[in-house]
């Protein structure tokens, strides 16, 4: 009896057979009875390895391809905007008045550049860290700014007077949006690759804004010629366009599932934990994560543990000592294994960090701070505080272990404590002798 074996042609780029076919062992000869069209199948090559990353789909996370979507379309009507709002800008600076002149022009423009640089290097001082812990917030409120940039330009003619300085305004915001997004886009690269192929994703994230590019800006000379002198026209345009933008970019941050750890994410996941000992995966998370940029922490969805608030990188000049400064030997020497001292005073849970700490101390004392807030709901401070205690050491690496089974990337920390740290020697330490 002949040997038969099944054999296949695969693209490599996309993990698709090309051709299967039977292989007769004896006779040297094979049978193909399965063969895809060669010219749809080239065609379909050519855009996914243009548009999409090699190996699409294993080579991304479940969540790439609705974020893209969503955020190319957000994208398209950011560009069809933008030849609004670049038309009245133009105007106000005199573009097709005999009265304009080139170097009044320049000045202008030069002025609205200085502003928009200089902005952006005030906002990377006071919130380059954060950008990384709060990705998603980031990624709308990088928006909502550019939304807010070209309202300015669009308004600007509309007050010759105060011309230039509702010019440098939006420049400002749009100052905030490039730095906020291409920071946060850095960020959802790295989130995204899962066979390190970050610059491949990259590029091929250029190759789908060339081509929103591209279809915005036909678009937009469209509709800037049909609305051109229609005041009402243009401004309905723009609103309806304004609308759907932070819609898509809504949804597109809905789509993501992040696996990277910051304090929100552990604050949902540690307190479904206390409450019945299941660690919930990132796409659990993902539907209780609050994505809109907030200024409070109300109805957040767990409350319980945020009645008190945790300062990460604390003074230890702030710490007040139960019991007076005559025992902090004792507590030090209580945290001699760890890289954090961890106490509590009225609603307020101090950690200080030792100088060496690294982020894998910054996520344990931030369990902890938590896990001693959640005690406190129902134990006294001494109780609570030695309860704390007892659960990271017999909990706390059981809990890290089915962090990272249910798919969380325990080594992707990104919580920012404050800059203060203290420096203690762990064998001085052990040796106290508290009199």
């Amino acid at each position: 009896m002949a040997q038969v074996v099944l054999w296949e042609e695969v693209d490599s780029r996309h993990s698709r057979p090309v051709r299967t076919a039977i292989l007769t062992v004896e006779g040297s000869s094979f049978t193909v009875y399965r063969e895809r069209n060669r010219h749809s199948l080239q065609l379909w090559a050519s855009l996914t390895a243009a548009f999409l990353p090699e190996g699409y789909p294993d080579s991304v996370t479940s969540d790439y391809l609705g974020f893209q979507l969503w955020d190319t379309l957000q994208g398209l009507s950011t560009y069809i905007r933008s030849m609004l709002s670049t038309n009245a800008l133009l105007s106000g600076i005199g573009v097709g008045q005999t009265t304009a002149t080139v170097i009044g022009a320049t000045f202008q423009w030069f002025l609205r550049d200085f502003t928009g640089m200089l902005g952006g290097v005030i906002f990377t001082i006071f919130q380059g860290s954060n950008l990384d812990s709060k990705a998603k917030q980031w990624r709308l409120a990088a928006d909502f700014m550019n939304d807010i940039g070209m309202l300015m330009d669009l308004i600007s003619p509309l007050f010759p007077r105060l011309f230039i300085f509702i010019l440098c305004l939006g420049s400002l915001a749009r100052s905030v949006t490039g730095v906020a997004s291409g920071a946060t886009r850095a960020a959802l690269t790295q989130h995204f690759a899962l066979q390190e192929n970050a610059a491949d994703i990259s590029a091929k994230e250029g190759s789908q804004e060339t081509a929103a590019t591209l279809s915005g800006m036909l678009l937009g000379m469209l509709l800037a010629k049909l609305t051109s002198g229609n005041t009402v026209a243009i401004w309905l345009c723009f609103l309806a366009l304004t609308g759907f933008h932070m819609f898509a970019n809504y949804k597109a941050v809905r789509c993501l599932r992040l696996t990277s750890l910051n304090k929100d994410r552990v604050k949902i996941i540690l307190k479904t934990y206390l409450q019945n000992g299941k660690v919930l995966s990132p796409a659990d998370v993902s539907t209780q994560e609050i994505v809109l940029p907030r200024f409070s922490t109300k109805f957040t969805g767990y409350e319980s543990l945020l009645h008190k608030e945790v300062t990460l990188g604390a003074k230890i000049s702030t710490v007040n000592v139960p019991g007076g400064w005559k025992n902090f030997p004792e507590m030090m020497k209580r945290s001699a294994t760890d890289n954090y001292i961890i106490t509590h005073q009225h609603r307020e849970v101090l950690v200080v960090l030792h100088r060496n700490s690294k982020r894998e101390d910054y996520l344990k004392s931030y369990v902890h701070s938590l896990v001693l807030i959640s005690l406190l709901e129902s134990l006294n401070p001494e109780e609570a505080e030695e309860n704390s205690f007892v659960w990271m050491e017999k909990k706390y690496s059981i809990f890290m272990s089915e962090l990272g089974a249910v798919g969380w990337n325990v080594n992707r920390i990104h919580i920012v404590p404050d800059k203060w740290r203290a420096e203690w020697h762990v064998s001085a330490i052990k040796d106290l002798k508290v009199e």
